[in-house]
């Protein structure tokens, strides 16, 4: 018997390592495991555990008209693969490629497993166009700064690299089995209350991106992160998407999340250490109750203040507000970028920990290719360029503009030039 383990690939359609599964075996058992690792630090009512379940339970119902079932487990994965291996005969697992540090690790450990058992550990490129090394620079070392990757990204790309796996159309190989799926109860989890984005992308959408995607009161983003993220699109898919409606911006973004998953992949230390070290020697104020005024928008500053309500009641944030959200952390109330990253990935539905970790090193100023630590957003000037009708802070904040709504919690002129003191002192 093979495995087909599915993991950021939540989707039967154009997917690499279940097409490789199906064609190449007669047997296949698909499962998914929800990692006791990763959920024993999530809120019982996480989001993105109820975005999966729900996925999860549209590939079940796809498998069910053709007489088939998907195996769901809960557990630590080489506790699950050691009873797996102990009830059948496995020869073979199929699984596509992840790149976090984690998942690493525990791809280590379990390829041990497989190879004291005689079993293949197989996996497939999946998640991006290009992994690892393959966009490097002549003399093999990675790229740290976006545009020149970029370029060599986009001369790279063949039509090779955007092939259709028909993986949905092998689907009856899969083998019968009497494992079971379980419910969120049975994982220890309850269903979210906040709405979860469906995949909605459109012609006009995408070719519109460059005009609209900078302004939060339009719905001008795609809301795809989390799609990308858990893999219920096809990446082949959306990058044939931005060809065809030839929007270059829409492009650039899905390669500036393979920029920053090449640079994790190669600085796996940048998830808590600053890419440029010295600036690990900045002296945050780490003031704990600004921080909390930040995280519930209550700052005083109505761009950072609707961001911050956005997040916490949708899971999402507008991507122009995340940069004005973080550089008011790190730059107004020099607070660790650490703590801001931290409370994203709490809260996040696209959380993906290359990106986050890249934006919020970038706002730092201590990242790849970063704004400069003296480049300091005015949040008060980023409302007249992006949001002058207040659409959008009127919509997360009731209260503005009557008594109710906060003094600013800092001066922006004095934080301003306490950052750049600071800064200065710890980089030169």
């Amino acid at each position: 018997m093979t495995i087909f383990w599915i993991r950021r690939d939540l989707r039967f359609e154009d997917n690499a390592a279940l097409f490789h599964a199906l064609h190449e075996n007669e047997e296949v058992l698909p499962i998914f495991i929800f990692d006791s690792n990763i959920l024993q630090y999530l809120d019982k009512n996480d989001a993105r555990v109820t975005f999966i379940h729900n996925q999860l339970a549209t590939i079940q119902s796809q498998l069910n008209q053709i007489g088939k079932k998907l195996a769901v487990f809960h557990g630590k994965p080489l506790e699950v693969y050691r009873k797996l291996l102990s009830e059948n005969n496995i020869t073979a697992v199929y699984t596509n490629q992840d790149y976090e540090p984690y998942a690493r690790k525990r791809d280590l450990e379990l390829n041990q497993l497989f190879k004291e058992n005689a079993v293949q550990f197989k996996t497939s490129k999946d998640q991006v166009i290009f992994e690892k090394s393959e966009i490097t620079k002549d003399d093999g070392s990675p790229y740290v700064v976006y545009t020149p990757y970029s370029n060599k990204w986009k001369n790279a790309l063949t039509q090779n690299h955007l092939q259709n796996y028909p993986s949905e159309t092998l689907l009856h190989k899969f083998t019968d089995h009497s494992y079971p799926f379980l419910n969120l109860n049975e994982i220890g989890f309850e269903k979210t209350k906040i709405a979860l984005p469906e995949f909605n992308i459109s012609e006009k959408l995408v070719s519109n991106y460059e005009n609209t995607r900078n302004f939060p009161a339009i719905e001008g983003t795609s809301l795809i992160g989390i799609h990308l993220r858990f893999g219920t699109i096809s990446i082949r898919k959306l990058v044939k998407y931005a060809s065809e409606f030839q929007n270059k911006t829409f492009l650039n973004e899905l390669i500036w999340r393979e920029f920053f998953m090449q640079i994790l992949w190669h600085f796996p230390h940048t998830i808590n250490q600053s890419f440029k070290p010295k600036y690990d020697a900045i002296k945050w104020d780490n003031n704990e109750i600004l921080f909390q005024k930040w995280c519930e928008g209550k700052t005083g500053y109505p761009f950072v203040d609707a961001g911050m309500r956005e997040l916490n009641a949708t899971g999402h944030m507008h991507n122009r507000v995340r940069m004005i959200v973080a550089s008011f952390l790190c730059k107004h109330l020099l607070i660790d970028w650490r703590w801001g990253e931290t409370y994203f990935a709490s809260k996040l539905l696209d959380y993906e920990m290359a990106s986050n970790v890249g934006n919020w090193q970038w706002a730092a100023g201590s990242g790849v290719d970063a704004a400069p630590y003296f480049r300091i957003f005015n949040p008060t000037e980023q409302i007249k360029k992006f949001d002058k009708d207040l659409q959008y802070i009127k919509k997360w904040i009731p209260e503005f503009g009557t008594t109710k709504y906060p003094e600013p919690i800092v001066d922006h002129k004095e934080a301003r030039e306490k950052c750049l003191r600071v800064y200065k002192d710890a980089v030169g």
